[in-house]
């Protein structure tokens, strides 16, 4: 009898605990990574020590951008130049910021008249460029990435 119903409570514990057991992987919660990457946009631009401090990513992108314009107009001021006919017209400067925080000057694209009237400009840019502190590179999934900007200038003389 004591065999009969020892063999009985074993039985009924199999039985109870067999659903708490799970067989298929359909059950078993998965970490899905996301393996798609946007290569166009970053998590957190570059910013400068002055716009580190802004949590928007909007503002930190324009402050970013404010900043360099103004960095680069500031040095541009300081220059004189001389010329036969009134310029008024917007040259692209196409900056490279690398993963260290480093800017450097990739391109300068501006119309004949430019490169006619203001001969030197490429060199006072390129100046320009080179006395722009490091920076905070650009953040992307938590990796600094290397970011490439326009920026747009405004000549008017």
């Amino acid at each position: 009898m004591f065999l009969r119903v020892f063999s009985f409570l074993i039985l009924f514990i199999f039985i109870t605990s067999c659903d708490k057991f799970s067989f298929s992987k359909s059950n078993e919660k998965e970490q899905v990574l996301d393996t798609i990457v946007n290569f166009s946009s970053v998590d957190t631009s570059p910013s400068f020590k002055i716009c580190d401090s802004l949590i928007n990513k909007v503002e930190k992108s324009n402050c970013f951008r404010n900043t360099i314009h103004n960095k680069i107009g500031a040095e541009l001021q300081k220059h004189e130049f001389t010329i036969r006919d009134s310029i008024s017209e917007v040259i692209y400067v196409d900056l490279l910021i690398s993963s260290k925080g480093k800017i450097v000057l990739e391109a300068i694209q501006s119309s004949e008249s430019i490169k006619i009237q203001l001969p030197k400009l490429d060199s006072i840019l390129k100046v320009s460029v080179d006395l722009i502190p490091s920076i905070y590179p650009a953040i992307k999934r938590g990796i600094p990435v290397n970011t490439k900007y326009r920026l747009p200038i405004l000549i008017e003389l």
